[in-house]
């Protein structure tokens, strides 16, 4: 896109549209438009500074964490650059809301926001501001609102076709937005920032949300691993603290070896009241919701699996969670990084992996320096506070739906949608009377596209090693005369054929420039333009028609070039629209 001159950098994560790169960007700003306006949106504009105070309503003003750009006005209010809108949308629309005839009520917009990347990359794939549609509806209930869902997942799929994509639906983290369910469209590519977990029977979700089918831990011998009736007992394991080393030194399965990993989260919304060591620890309050601003937790999980970070913090509901550091581990666990162990560690919530269920007479750190324990049973030695499905799903692992095994593939994240519940109209006190004339709170969707996401997407999708190959719905123009010297006979022939062009309709650009060939060739396929016309002095009366994703050109009369690229422009976006 840079060499191309479609956008330039203004700073690290902040890039400015240039005119044939805004041309290709407001297409697609009108594609979703006209799919959202059909399937019955309605667009309205949110401010792109908020009021600090409504994202401290919805409890969000601390969970959103560093990303989120803050500020104060004169009056020393304070002020947020927005990274999203539910808070913008629910306190713009429950100023109007009175009764259940109003609902549901279904807007997008788009807009710009700004997130606080640790580090952005892959130019607006994944820049500090960016661009992006998001779309909310308030429903009166959850079938109002699986149906405006489902209706803004049609619209995506209508979107993405006419844009020449091939996407895949996927299951997605809700991620900070929350809610109780998500769907995340995505296309594949190499230098995709997600990886997708998939099976040939059609399953297919982002990794942070993929779950495999259970399997069976496994002894040293192949078999089933069997539950014991030895009593756990310490055994000594000197500077032996990583499970590939304990695996070597014991000559044992990793299936029969256990770690314990603490990890520190901030911003807990889940309510902990229930496991002993937090009683007394209070919660904070924002608006109309309580959290832990920090708390840790020991994870459990089998020893050749891996706890997947973003399935921790869906479950304890937290913004941000990290390893803890080698010192905090110390304090809580009383031994060295390695050793930790949930036989009698009292000091925090310990959370197991669904896989820790199916252990037997396994081994686990003893919370003491180069000590272990063996023979350890779940349910006899320890029991969980909470257990959960923590666990990575990786290519290999068995699909849930068939038990075939996955495989994996990168991709890049266009569109995802949210069923939000009242995670937001609950706190920030919407309501409306319903058919019984009674209080109530409406449920909320969000639906989002990222739309310099998919344009630098619809470019890593149609390019070669010349430059960009454009989708005809998106191209900055549809076609482009390049005559290898614009003055006398070959002027004449562009300039006739250029008028013939626009008279038919045809977003045609005319090259005349004093520059040699070879130049004008490399910029046309450089930037990508479906069609190229070439005007030269040695085939008139006769031109060049190339198509840019066609290696040969066909000799056409002056009088026929314009009508045979106007047929093929109109056939191409007929192709993409059906």
């Amino acid at each position: 896109m840079m060499r191309a001159d479609l956008i330039r950098k203004l700073g690290n994560g902040l890039y400015t549209y240039m005119p044939l790169g805004l041309r290709a960007y407001r297409k697609l700003e009108a594609i979703i438009r006209e799919e959202l306006e059909a399937s019955g949106a309605m667009e309205f504009k949110a401010t792109v500074i908020v009021p600090g105070d409504i994202w401290k309503e919805s409890g969000r003003w601390d969970a959103m964490g560093e990303q989120m750009l803050r500020a104060k006005n004169r009056q020393q209010q304070d002020m947020v650059v927005s990274p999203t809108a539910e808070e913008a949308y629910t306190a713009v629309m429950r100023q109007g809301l009175t009764s259940y005839k109003q609902l549901p009520i279904n807007c997008y917009q788009i807009n710009t926001k700004y997130r606080d990347e640790i580090r952005p990359r892959y130019g607006v794939m994944r820049g500090r501001e960016f661009n992006m549609m998001d779309g909310y509806t308030l429903n009166a209930d959850d079938e109002s609102l699986d149906k405006s869902y489902q209706a803004y997942a049609a619209a995506y799929r209508r979107i993405f076709k006419r844009l020449g994509l091939s996407v895949i639906s996927v299951k997605a983290d809700t991620g900070a937005m929350g809610g109780s369910g998500s769907e995340e469209f995505m296309v594949e590519s190499e230098v995709g920032d997600d990886t997708l977990i998939l099976c040939s029977c059609g399953y297919a979700a982002n990794v942070e949300k993929a779950s495999c089918a259970k399997d069976v831990p496994l002894d040293k011998n192949g078999n089933p691993a069997a539950a014991t009736e030895k009593p756990y007992e310490p055994i000594s394991t000197p500077n032996i603290g990583t499970i590939s080393d304990l695996e070597k030194h014991l000559g044992c399965s990793k299936h029969q070896l256990l770690k314990t990993l603490i990890y520190k989260a901030k911003n807990v919304s889940l309510d902990l009241s229930s496991a002993e060591c937090c009683k007394n620890l209070k919660p904070s309050a924002e608006g109309g919701a309580s959290f832990y601003p920090e708390v840790f937790v020991a994870v459990c999980i089998r020893g050749d699996l891996d706890v997947n970070e973003a399935k921790l913090a869906g479950f304890l509901k937290a913004a941000e969670i990290e390893l803890a550091t080698a010192e905090e581990d110390t304090r809580i666990t009383g031994a060295p990084v390695g050793f930790a162990g949930p036989v009698g560690l009292n000091s925090v919530p310990v959370i197991a992996d669904n896989s820790v269920l199916d252990m037997h007479d396994f081994l686990v750190g003893a919370n003491k320096a180069d000590t272990h324990f063996i023979h350890t049973e779940y349910g006899r030695d320890f029991t969980a506070w909470k257990t959960a499905d923590l666990r990575t799903a990786k290519a290999g692992d068995s699909c849930p739906v068939c038990g075939k095994p996955f495989y994996t593939s990168k991709g890049n994240e266009l569109g995802h949608i949210f069923k939000l519940g009242k995670k937001y109209t609950e706190p920030m006190g919407v309501t409306y009377l319903d058919k019984n004339g009674k209080p109530a709170v409406p449920t909320m969707g969000c639906y989002g596209i990222g739309v310099d996401r998919v344009l630098a997407s619809i470019i890593e999708c149609f390019h070669d090693d010349k430059g960009i190959i454009w989708p005809m719905s998106t191209a900055p123009y549809q076609a482009a005369i390049v005559p290898i010297k614009y003055s006398g006979a070959m002027k004449e022939a562009a300039d006739t054929i250029y008028s013939s062009l626009l008279k038919a309709g045809i977003e045609v650009l005319l090259d005349d420039r004093d520059e040699r060939p070879g130049v004008k060739f490399n910029d046309m396929d450089l930037l990508g333009f479906p069609v190229r016309i070439t005007v030269g002095d040695k085939n008139l009366p006769n031109v060049e028609i190339k198509l840019r994703n066609q290696e040969k050109a066909d000799l056409v009369s002056i009088e026929e070039a314009a009508a045979k690229t106007a047929e093929f422009v109109k056939a191409e976006l007929a192709r993409l629209n059906s």
